[in-house]
């Protein structure tokens, strides 16, 4: 019941808030800078699930947790990513598209991902078949489909969406927590017996993620502002949808384990950043004491 119904319409919600938030004015503006929304998306679709492949390999997980992982970092940004970026500093309408066109590509990427990654571990104990077909329609359903409702509300029933967006954001980010503390307490038997290991690569794949693309985003010359979106978009997971493709499209409660450890270790370090990126802001915006400095 809950895999099956509930937590797909959660997910649909969320994704479908997401839309209402955004406007093709926000569209406009990243397009001026087509740099940075190349250079996240690059990091977002390209270089996170390699360091996932690189996580998987170094810590030699186990068949389900290692298929996991992997669709995890496959995964488009998280659900709550835009909100984030706005408490850290960061370019909102960056974050934003970045969310949206990772996740209308994540009804063709995820499952491509997933297979050449699983296909790059040859010493699996037992074939994994993923229904390809099934998870294109799943991720589009729940996925894809609500985002371009949301977002084709807001194109012509403003208004509406003005209105349905006042509380569908806070509930969407509600829905998400319920989701992760749900899948938390049915699975808290295995979380207790294999958390440890599954924390250690989760927290390897959110820090290489994050600083990765600082790195890169400092290397094609970003602002401020850009860098600290692009970082926060590739250290949040959408979590929920990894959640779900594991337990509602395979059938594998194992799977989803790395999706909720992973949720519960990105919004720390997500809380770290934001305090360390407001901080570096406010200390740059900070007056020079008369006489301090020179010129």
């Amino acid at each position: 019941m809950i895999s099956q119904i509930l937590l797909p319409a959660a997910l649909s919600f969320i994704m479908f808030a997401m839309g209402l938030t955004m406007t093709l004015d926000d569209f406009k503006r990243v397009f001026t800078r087509p740099k940075a929304l190349l250079t996240g998306l690059a990091a977002k679709i390209l270089l996170v699930p390699v360091l996932g492949l690189l996580a998987v390999s170094i810590f030699r997980l186990e068949t389900d947790f290692a298929v996991g992982m992997l669709i995890l970092a496959a995964c488009p940004a998280g659900v709550t990513s835009s909100l984030l970026t706005h408490h850290a500093r960061g370019r909102i309408a960056l974050a934003a598209m970045v969310t949206a066109v990772s996740s209308l590509a994540a009804v063709a990427t995820l499952p491509l991902i997933a297979n050449l990654g699983l296909r790059h571990f040859a010493g699996y104990d037992h074939a994994i078949d993923l229904p390809v077909g099934k998870m294109v329609l799943g991720i589009f359903l729940v996925d894809t489909l609500p985002l371009a409702l949301g977002l084709g509300l807001q194109k012509w029933k403003p208004m509406l969406a003005a209105r349905l967006g006042r509380f569908a954001r806070p509930l969407a980010t509600f829905l998400f927590a319920l989701i992760v503390m749900g899948a938390f307490l049915n699975q808290s038997e295995t979380m207790w017996r294999h958390g440890g290991d599954v924390l250690p690569p989760a927290l390897l794949l959110n820090l290489a993620a994050m600083a990765a693309a600082g790195l890169l985003g400092a290397g094609m010359g970003l602002s401020v502002s850009e860098r600290i979106a692009v970082i926060m978009e590739n250290g949040l997971q959408n979590s929920a949808l990894g959640i779900f493709v594991a337990v509602t499209l395979l059938g594998n409660e194992a799977m989803m384990v790395p999706s909720i450890v992973y949720a519960l270790a990105m919004n720390v370090t997500a809380l770290l950043a934001i305090l360390y990126f407001r901080r570096k802001i406010k200390t740059a915006r900070a007056p020079a004491l008369p006489g301090a400095g020179g010129r």
